[in-house]
């Protein structure tokens, strides 16, 4: 029972506190949020001090008034009641004193860090004073330039927690009209010995309500403002941080960033652009003197760079031959993008310049080294290939190795020349990219030719290798000696890459309308980091066994497979084998 009465009784309160926290909390933050109570403490007491000195003063005036009236009586207060007229003196001091006395604890720890209480504390002895020594004397006092001095200088002078001014009111009026009523007291004045009336009431709360309001109002702008401030000083602090960090990744960048205006001279250039360019200092990109124009080797290129902006108001892979302030030469590659108001005027270009030298140079001996191997071996394997033609274009069958040996070194020997020429192909016409010669094929055919080619490799390491492709596949249409180079290059890169001993599975399944083939091993796997640059080219695995490869393979099979229309990948970890995968569309009657 004792619960249920406590939960009944709860109810009302709580009830009118939530109804309060939506009514009076402020729009967007919360009124306990440990900063903004800091601060309206901090202000709370600062404020109590110079309200205490006031209260002092205002006091000694009226006491010393009261001083005077004791030698010369004034005629203004000689309608007051005898008891009033000998005893508001004592009151005074008394007061006096407790304002003393708060003064002396707003200096102390506990005042300054709980002003609430203080500020309670001071208006009761000020308000409660007479209330008390008019009890002790028998009579009610309806001080009503007492209260309405004091409840108007607390909201004047302390406009915050106005819960604390509701408290000062409310416990005074509490005191007046119950007390005195529970008593029985009257007040001390004849024409009126009733300790209220209606004007009276109206009066006090009308008075009490509009400072209450104000204090209210006064602390809700000052809480919005005081979080206006904290979000202002967040965001100029992140401001901060994003300048800062803007400016290390413009100041730190290995590629160039500019903006450069449309007539061509650049208005702000980072280090290594200056680096690029050959200077010292990114101020000099920026001088007058440098005219953009001037910079290229075909001086036509700035035009075309106009011109691809107008167009398509950004360019990507740039690629254009500049000087550098030493007079030499360097490729550069420029990805920039047109900057215009809301207007659409231009106001200027802006992007990022990589020297890419290096990646020329390597292009260009990569052409020469395709060249150097075609050459090389072109005439090597026509020779070999003609001699064992020859051999089996003989009549006799007293051949000391079978026919379907020799077959099956021709059918090697006819791809590999198919492959030199795709590559004097490729070299002699510039041509990026893997040139297909495409047919119906049935990819159990190419895969048993890559196996069959790689039959003493996968002896020499003790390799076993799966073969699970069905005959039944639907046909694809690619070319079949580009397939055996990548079924090739994916069974040699994982014998390379792992111990003797190998197990290897080679598999095909239609998905869709797509072949999705398969190449597994049982080895050591490779990490993240690999995998993310294993197709890249000169790309080479660190644990490669005895290998003087440059790192073609896999980047020559991640060319056949894009060429063909399909996409290549890995899936592997560390100590957990390794799946090669690609796709390759499947054969139709419209394919040509």
């Amino acid at each position: 029972m004792g619960k249920v009465a406590r939960m009944l009784m709860a109810t009302p309160f709580t009830t009118l506190q939530r109804w309060c926290r939506q009514t009076f909390s402020a729009p967007t933050r919360d009124e306990t949020t440990t900063l903004y109570r800091d601060w309206r403490n901090l202000f709370l007491w600062q404020r109590l001090r110079l309200w205490l000195w006031l209260a002092l003063m205002c006091l000694l005036s009226f006491t010393l008034r009261d001083i005077y009236g004791l030698f010369f009586p004034f005629a203004e207060l000689q309608h007051l009641p005898e008891v009033l007229r000998t005893q508001r003196l004592v009151i005074n001091i008394a007061m006096l004193l407790n304002i003393l006395i708060c003064l002396a604890l707003h200096k102390t720890k506990l005042g300054r860090h709980r002003p609430d209480l203080l500020f309670l504390g001071s208006s009761w002895s000020i308000s409660l004073a007479s209330q008390l020594f008019a009890t002790i004397r028998g009579f009610a006092l309806p001080d009503t330039i007492g209260w309405s001095l004091l409840f108007l200088s607390q909201a004047v002078l302390i406009p915050v927690c106005w819960i604390l001014h509701l408290l000062t009111q409310v416990s005074v009026l509490t005191y007046y009209f119950g007390v005195n009523t529970a008593l029985g007291l009257k007040t001390p004045i004849p024409d009126h010995p009733e300790i209220y009336n209606v004007t009276f009431i109206l009066y006090i709360f009308w008075f009490c309500a509009i400072c209450d309001i104000g204090v209210y109002l006064y602390d809700r702008l000052q809480r919005s403002e005081f979080y206006a401030r904290q979000e202002l000083e967040s965001a100029y602090q992140k401001l901060k941080v994003a300048e800062a960090k803007y400016r290390s990744i413009f100041e730190n960048a290995v590629e160039g960033i500019f903006q450069s205006s449309p007539d061509g001279r650049y208005i702000t250039a980072n280090p290594a652009l200056a680096r690029i360019y050959g200077y010292s200092l990114a101020e000099e990109v920026t001088a007058n003197s440098t005219v953009i124009e001037q910079l290229y080797v075909d001086p036509n290129r700035r035009a075309e760079f106009v011109r691809l902006m107008e167009k398509y108001g950004s360019v990507s892979e740039f690629e254009s031959q500049i000087y550098r302030r030493d007079g030499s030469i360097v490729w550069i590659s420029e990805k920039a993008y047109a900057v215009r108001d809301e207007k659409g005027k231009l106001l200027y270009y802006e992007g990022l310049i990589e020297d890419i030298t290096q990646r020329k140079q390597t292009e260009e001996e990569l052409r020469v080294f395709f060249h150097a191997v075609s050459h090389d071996l072109r005439n090597p394997v026509l020779g070999t290939l003609m001699v064992l033609k020859n051999l089996l274009a003989r009549p006799e069958e007293n051949i000391s190795i079978s026919r379907s040996i020799l077959e099956r070194m021709i059918q090697s020997s006819d791809r590999q020349l198919n492959l030199i020429n795709s590559l004097m192909e490729a070299h002699v016409g510039e041509v990026q990219g893997v040139i297909l010669q495409r047919q119906t094929v049935q990819l159990l055919t190419v895969v048993e030719a890559a196996i069959a080619d790689l039959e003493p490799l996968l002896e020499q390491n003790q390799a076993k290798l799966t073969n699970l492709v069905s005959a039944d596949l639907p046909l694809v249409n690619a070319d079949p000696t580009q397939l055996w180079r990548v079924f090739s290059n994916l069974i040699v890169n994982a014998l390379k890459h792992n111990a003797p001993g190998l197990l290897l599975t080679i598999n095909a399944t239609r998905k869709d309308d797509k072949i999705y083939c398969t190449v597994s091993d049982n080895g050591v796997g490779i990490s993240q980091q690999q995998s993310d640059r294993l197709f890249d080219l000169y790309f080479r695995g660190a644990s490669i066994r005895n290998s003087v490869s440059l790192g073609l393979g896999l980047y020559l099979c991640k060319q056949i497979i894009n060429a063909h229309g399909g996409e290549i990948g890995v899936n592997s970890a560390l100590d957990a084998g390794a799946t090669f995968w690609f796709t390759l569309p499947i054969s139709s009657p419209f394919t040509g």
